[in-house]
Order: C-alpha cells, then structure tokens, then sequence
C-alpha cells in the first residue's frame, strides 16, 4: 500500500522530531507520551473499555521502562536512586491497573509522571534549554 504525500512528510517531520531532541527534550517527550497513554488508559477504564485500555497501559509501562533505563546511577546518586524507587512504584500500579482493570491505580501512577515532567521542564528553563510549554 503506497503512503500519502502528505502521511510520509508527516512521518518524517515526527521521526526527524526525536532524532534532532536534546537528551534533555527526549526525555520530556517520554514523560508527554507516558502521560498522554495514561490518560487514555484511564478514560477507557472509566468507561468500562477494559479490554481497549490494555494496550495504552502496557505502552505506559513501556515508556516508564525506558525512562528507568536512561537513569544513571553512577552520576546521578541519591537523585537516581529516588527515581528509579518511583519508577517501579508508577510500573508497578501499571500492572495492578491492568490485572484489576480499575482506573484508581493508573491514576496513582500518572500523579507522579505528572510532578516529575513538571520539575523536569523546569530544570530545562533553569539550565537556558529553551523549553516552552
């Protein structure tokens, strides 16, 4: 099946989009998308959609997985350490939403994805990265 013009532009534009990132603005964009899976996840849960929500809760597990993946522990110290620590809680409350198909726990895990992607952006504006919201 031959892509769209239009469809393959927009491709590139999003692949090009990750590839030119800052470590620093990949990063944020790996909390965007955890976020936005959540709050899918959670929409369909609520909606009783259980079997749907099933796949933006494993991609949300996903997208935690590699932000636990690209800690340092080494350079980061006790920082890292607190991460990873609230990483395997938010993955954790991912399975238990899955397992119980129950809103409640994705919720858990979306408040701290949401408070780190905030204090993240703003270590972005401190160091001079030029985030906008």
């Amino acid at each position: 099946m031959l892509a769209t013009p239009n469809l393959t532009g927009y491709q590139a534009y999003q692949k090009s989009k990750y590839e030119t990132a800052s470590p620093h603005r990949l990063i944020l964009l790996l909390y965007d998308a955890a976020i936005a899976k959540m709050k899918q996840a959670i929409e369909l849960l609520e909606a009783g959609r259980t079997a749907e929500a099933r796949p933006p809760i494993l991609k949300s597990q996903d997208i935690v997985c590699e932000l636990l993946a690209c800690l340092n522990e080494e350079q980061g110290g006790e920082i890292a350490q607190n991460l990873k620590q609230i990483y395997f809680y938010v993955v954790r409350q991912l399975a238990m939403a899955d397992i119980r198909k129950e809103a409640a726990y994705v919720k858990e895990a979306l408040e701290p994805i949401m408070s780190l992607r905030s204090a993240w952006q703003e270590i972005g504006k401190e160091a001079g990265l030029g985030l906008r919201g």
